[in-house]
């Protein structure tokens, strides 16, 4: 039950609880304890020469205002003037008021105990916390009295009511009662009470929130109480996302930063505000705190899960650090940094930052270093693999000194010292060296330097032997850094591979894998690609090794949907075809085993089909390549007809006949034709497909597709056949365009080939006689090309009259 809490301060003043007074046999209020003035009972009352007593800071203020005004110094009941202000304390009814107040208090904390009960009404719980919160706010010595009646356990009690006035009423008591007392914050430490307060923090009302937010702030400055928030499970979680929030209001976030900040004093705090992605505490620590705290900290951001844009962050505060703490005598300072360091340099951009922060030397320092003072196996391990985040970053090396001798990364020296721990050490600093030099084989800056290296050690051996390796990684990294040879070393390459070693067959394996596609995979693909297309004897092994079947297969799933799609799936098929595209250019082998194959397996239909994969410039290039090559083949299996001998009148009066018309034979092969055995690209229908082509963006594509067409107008076929292949397909006005589009030289120089071959028709050469475009194109190669291109330029301006053909007129002559 309740009283009224507040009548016992005001002169009279009664409520509609009042009758529970009369129950509690509570001391009226009388007269001469309140001041006139104030109208309340008096804390410090003071008697005037006239007899009349005032609370002292109401008639002090009294007087202040009187003399402000300029009036005269009266008594504020008598209103007579005063001789003297001079004011008595009067000790006796101040002791007599304190008396009244504390037998009434002590009635009203005693009311206060039956009402702050799960049982009582919502109304009485509502007043006797108010009334709690009045007595803690009128004096802090009242704080004691509340922890000696016990009632800091009833109130956090009641925040089981089932009503969330009551609960949002309870947090705020609590919070003003132990407010500044250390010893009311200390009964807040028993049992379950601050992981109840917690769980308000995830409740939907944001009024409950709020309280329990600010009660926290306030329990969050005991140091014991600390470490009891965050041992609560989600406390920090959710403070740490309360907050950053947008949608809780400025004073909640206020109060949640600020809660942090407390509960921060406590290392295992600091720990779990890191796993919650809030790293200032941490990265403070790290920076400031003791040699202890350092390593502490050093090693917990070693742990750590990071998003990028956080690595970017440590790295830029505390990079410089954890690289001094790296270069400490002791070893555990040392592996707390590396752990540390490798966590944060797996980002490009904050590997980058590590970079500028002089990361390098000391890395290098730590992995070339040998006998007594050599990091543990287990750190150079980690070493190694930070070398291969921050060079695999994209910086520039060549001009980044890493050693006393004023060596870069790229020098020769440390090229071959990492060559000799690749070959000497375990797979798994293998596998990150390579990385390192899979990253400095990547940059056109550095790749020299390497590739040098490499042939001065004579190391290309042992790194073909890898791609044996039984660690899926350690052979990914070394078919990359293969890859990234190849173009470099080709012929040296392709030689390695040739040996009875088996690494050529290993590659076919791993391409070939019926599996969904992988990294290795693909990676294995381009290596093989990019190998000396011309290499006979590396063409020989592979048809050897049953590698051109397996790639048919292969290229004929993917294209039915049999594969699965992945992200490696545009490069893999890059590679294959390019790989199956080599047997194109051993045609002319005499064991006619490539020749074979590709009757075999229809492969001249099989790249026409790859023509039409739009988006995949790359093997539509390779595709118009392979079938140049098949094409320029047609002329010598085309089957030719079979001539009889001419009769009696015939060859007397051959003059007077008409060679014979030869039907169902190719025009401009001049034989029987078909797509499988002559690879006929009028029989396969290529031809409107090539010069689609012609209107391709990419360079390459253009002029791949271009030769393949220039095949049709090449020595040892019928020419004007050719040409009017062309202009059923409407493919002249694209090879016209081609030259005028001065794209490349080398396309250039196609193109002008062609329309010296297209010009040979005379209404072509008419039609484009009135064209000043081509004249100009024309007469540019003409002036500024190579000597076989300024040739073939003047041989065209000749069939469009443009330069005079002076054979002819000296024929006429003669």
């Amino acid at each position: 039950m309740a009283g009224n809490w507040d009548s016992s301060y005001e002169q009279g003043g009664q409520s509609d609880d009042s009758h529970h007074f009369d129950r509690l046999h509570l001391e009226p209020i009388y007269d001469a304890f309140i001041c006139p003035l104030t109208k309340q009972v008096m804390r410090d009352p003071v008697t005037l020469e006239n007899g009349q007593t005032f609370e002292r800071e109401a008639i002090e203020k009294w007087f202040k205002e009187c003399r402000e005004n300029g009036r005269k110094l009266v008594c504020p009941l008598t209103l007579r003037e005063l001789r003297s202000t001079e004011l008595n304390p009067s000790i006796a009814l101040r002791n007599t008021i304190e008396e009244w107040n504390a037998r009434n208090e002590a009635a009203q904390i005693d009311m206060a105990r039956r009402s702050l009960s799960l049982s009582a009404p919502e109304s009485d719980i509502i007043l006797a916390l108010k009334f709690v919160q009045d007595l803690c706010l009128k004096s802090h010595s009242n704080k004691h009295v509340i922890r000696h009646a016990e009632l800091i356990p009833m109130i956090v009690d009641v925040l089981k009511s089932s009503s969330r006035r009551v609960r949002c009423k309870a947090l705020e008591t609590i919070r003003i009662v132990v407010e500044d007392d250390p010893d009311n914050k200390d009964i807040m430490a028993e049992g379950d009470t601050v992981r109840t307060v917690v769980k308000f923090m995830s409740h939907e009302q944001s009024k409950e929130r709020e309280e329990a937010v600010a009660l926290l702030y306030e329990l969050s400055k005991s140091e014991r109480l600390c470490e009891k928030i965050g041992s609560v499970n989600g406390a920090i979680l959710i403070l740490v996302g309360m907050a950053s929030s947008n949608s809780e209001n400025v004073l909640t976030v206020d109060r949640s930063e600020r809660t942090l900040d407390n509960l921060a004093h406590c290392e295992n705090n600091v720990r779990q505000m890191a796993e919650c992605g809030r790293l200032q505490p941490l990265l403070h620590l790290l920076l400031e705190g003791s040699a202890e705290t350092k390593l502490s900290m050093a090693a917990l951001l070693g742990e750590l899960v990071l998003n990028n844009e956080v690595k970017v962050f440590v790295a830029r505060t505390a990079g410089f650090s954890l690289i001094n703490l790296m270069n400490s005598s002791d070893v555990k300072s040392r592996e707390a940094a590396l752990k540390a360091l490798n966590q944060i340099s797996s980002d490009d951009t904050s590997a980058k930052v590590l970079i500028e922060a002089d990361i390098l030397p000391p890395l290098v320092k730590d992995l070339l270093t040998v006998g007594a003072k050599q990091l543990p196996m287990r750190l150079k391990e980690v070493s190694a693999t930070i070398l291969a985040n921050v060079v695999n970053s994209g910086y520039d090396f060549d001009s980044i000194e890493v050693g006393p001798d004023h060596q870069v990364l790229v020098s020769e020296e440390i090229i071959h010292n990492l060559l000799h721990l690749i070959s000497n050490t375990g797979p798994t600093i293998g596998c990150k060296l390579l990385q390192v030099l899979v990253g400095l084989t990547s940059s056109p800056s550095t790749v020299y330097s390497v590739v040098s290296a490499i042939k001065s050690s004579g190391a290309l051996i042992s790194l073909v032997q890898f791609v044996e390796a039984p660690q899926r990684d350690l052979r990914l990294a070394s078919i990359k850094l293969l890859q990234n040879l190849s173009p470099h070393m080709g012929p040296e390459l392709a030689d390695c591979l040739r040996g009875a070693s088996g690494q050529l067959g290993s590659l076919i394996r791993v391409t070939s894998e019926n599996v969904a596609i992988t990294e290795e995979q693909a990676a294995a693909a381009r290596l093989l690609a990019d190998l000396p297309e011309r290499d006979a004897g590396l063409t020989r092994q592979m048809l050897e090794e049953g590698a051109f079947e397996l790639f048919i297969s292969r290229i004929t799933r993917i294209r039915q949907g049999e594969t699965r799609g992945s992200r490696f799936m545009t490069p893999y098929l890059e590679g294959i075809v390019k790989v199956l595209s080599r047997i194109t250019f051993a045609l002319s082998d005499e064991s006619g085993a490539a020749r074979a194959l590709c009757i075999e397996h229809n492969l001249a239909a099989l790249f026409i089909d790859l023509l039409q994969m739009n988006g995949l410039d790359n093997v539509q290039m390779v595709s118009a390549m392979a079938l140049e090559n098949l094409s320029q083949e047609s002329k010598n299996l085309t089957k030719l007809p079979e001539s009889t001998p001419p009769g009696f009148c015939i060859s007397v009066f051959s003059c007077l006949t008409k060679p014979p018309i030869i039907t169902g034979h190719c025009k401009v092969h001049r034989g029987k034709c078909s797509l499988r055995e002559t690879f006929c690209l009028l029989e396969g229908q290529a031809v409107d497909k090539l010069v689609a082509l012609l209107d391709h963006t990419m360079e390459n594509v253009v002029e791949a597709s271009l030769a393949a067409i220039c095949t049709l107008l090449d020595d040892g076929v019928d020419i004007d056949e050719g040409v009017h292949v062309l202009l059923d397909a409407e493919g002249v006005k694209p090879i016209l365009d081609v030259l005028l589009e001065k794209r490349t030289d080398s396309l250039r120089r196609r193109a002008v080939w062609a329309v010296e071959r297209l010009l040979r028709n005379e209404e072509i050469a008419y039609e484009v006689s009135g064209d000043p475009n081509v004249s100009t194109a024309l007469v540019d190669l003409f002036q500024h090309g190579d000597f076989r291109t300024r040739q073939i330029a003047e041989h065209a301006l000749k069939h469009v009259d443009k330069i005079p053909n002076f054979s002819g007129i000296f024929a006429n002559i003669s």
